[in-house]
């Protein structure tokens, strides 16, 4: 008798505790989810930045270099979170945004080598 007693209370609490991991779970997933969104919207905010800071208007702006080196710094310790909730990065996402952030520095760095050569022919 004693032992159905003890593994009804067993098979109840296995019950309780599949439930419990299944919310957890669940509150895990949400919060990767978020945070791989937090951490593109931040890579596409660098790369904004880096670009508007690049342009002849603003190049050499004290504030909008501060501003990419507070989002460098912000990146860094979204980098630590994503290494910790990677599960749910969307890896294409990710690689296109470092792609667009390599080509955009490629046509910078072409655009200041044809306007240095521009300026001292003229």
């Amino acid at each position: 008798m004693t032992t159905y007693i003890i593994l009804a209370i067993s098979l109840a609490a296995n019950v309780l505790l599949l439930w419990y991991l299944s919310k957890l779970l669940k509150k895990f997933m949400y919060i990767s989810q978020s945070l791989s969104d937090l951490y593109l919207t931040t890579k596409a905010f660098a790369v904004f930045v880096k670009n508007l800071y690049s342009m002849d208007s603003y190049h050499g702006e004290p504030m909008i270099q501060e501003l990419v080196s507070r989002i460098r710094e912000v990146n860094v310790e979204m980098e630590t979170f994503r290494d910790v909730f990677q599960y749910t990065i969307d890896q294409e996402m990710d690689e296109e945004l470092e792609e667009a952030a390599n080509a955009e520095e490629e046509e910078q760095e072409k655009l200041l080598l044809y306007a240095g050569t521009r300026r001292r022919n003229s």
